[in-house]
């Protein structure tokens, strides 16, 4: 009888603790969700639209990606958040999606490569430094890591300048957001961040810390790239384009003298 009723306890014991473990997945998954929700919210990315000649933008729900034309072939920097909606925004633009010859990604989270699946044609190619974080070396957070649906690529050290068709381009590392988050100087005009940096209010700012995985970090190479100077347009994952980017990197870098 008294085998039977320890049996009994240790039972409600084990389901105690195991309804209140779930109840708190669940309460932090619904933080998660509202803080997510919050912080997407705050952002700001451009229209589908042509920027300018022969540069283009696709607004997937909170995040843009970007194409260049390269003759009658296309750079796409980034991926999107929704192959379906990217899909939608490439024929709004009357872009042929097997004309992308070449994928830049800033880096690997899944709002900038989801729609690789389409550009099946395309070579992919990415920092470094950011293979960590796909390859299983390195988690994005706790028990999550990134993938991409891409076996074969190519990486690129920071610093390097390569010429895709007749376009130059030229990769500048800033971890921080990831460890291998890189921004491209594309003809020497078009500066594409990704996620390294935000706009607001016309001003340079650091993204959002809720997903950086290194904000000092972050914060510290925004430097690797107002020190540039020239650049017509500065493109942003979620916070737009500013075409006054020689003065506010200016202002960037006073302020953090």
């Amino acid at each position: 009888m008294k085998k039977g009723f320890s049996m009994n306890k240790l039972v409600k014991k084990l389901a105690y603790i195991t309804g209140a473990f779930l109840l708190l997945v669940i309460v932090l998954g619904l933080i998660y969700f509202f803080k997510f929700r919050s912080e997407t919210q705050k952002m700001s990315p451009c229209p589908t639209q042509e920027l300018a000649s022969g540069l283009y933008s696709i607004n997937d729900s909170f995040v843009n990606m970007y194409l260049v034309k390269d003759g009658d072939n296309y750079i796409a920097i980034d991926a999107g958040n929704d192959a379906v909606a990217i899909e939608k925004g490439l024929k709004q633009l009357q872009i042929d999606p097997s004309r992308v010859t070449t994928v830049l990604l800033t880096h690997s989270d899944a709002d900038h490569t989801a729609a690789l699946k389409l550009f099946r044609n395309a070579e992919l190619r990415f920092s470094k430094e950011e293979e960590q974080m796909i390859n299983g070396k390195t988690a994005r957070a706790a028990g999550m890591h990134n993938s991409i649906d891409r076996k074969q690529y190519k990486l690129i050290n920071d610093g390097e300048t390569f010429v895709v068709g007749t376009t130059s381009v030229r990769g500048i590392l800033t971890p921080g957001h990831t460890p291998g988050s890189m921004c491209y100087l594309v003809n020497n005009r078009w500066l594409f961040t990704g996620d390294a940096l935000g706009l607001k209010h016309g001003k340079i700012v650091p993204f959002n810390d809720f997903f950086n995985m290194n904000t000092a970090q972050a914060v510290k190479s925004i430097s690797n790239v107002t020190l540039l100077r020239r650049v017509e347009l500065l493109l942003t994952g979620h916070y737009g384009c500013s075409d006054k980017f020689d003065k506010i990197a200016a202002e960037w870098d006073k302020e953090k003298r």
